[in-house]
């Protein structure tokens, strides 16, 4: 039902293959958008995305941890662990 097809990546302007497979996870997704970008495009644009992570150090546990917002000094950061503890005890 689905045949391979050669497309343009939009960023770099290297030919890809959008393979059959490829088509029918997207149908079977319901995306019906063909791929703008080729395979390395794609994951170049998904890292340059990601939030970036600063270091800390836990409040209550003292582990070496990462969050997503730059910490404030005075202010408490928690670990996920220590932090999901203390949603937990909240709600009791």
């Amino acid at each position: 039902m689905y045949q391979d097809q050669t497309l343009v990546c939009e960023d770099c302007g290297k030919e890809f293959i959008f393979t059959a497979g490829e088509q029918e996870f997207y149908a079977e997704k319901g995306l019906s958008n063909t791929p703008k970008r080729c395979p390395d495009c794609r994951k170049l644009r998904r890292q340059k995305s990601r939030k970036k992570m600063y270091s800390a150090v836990c409040s209550a546990c003292g582990a070496e941890t990462k969050v997503p917002f730059k910490p404030k000094e005075g202010k408490e950061v928690f670990c996920k662990e220590c932090y999901k503890k203390r949603q937990e005890e909240e709600t009791v």
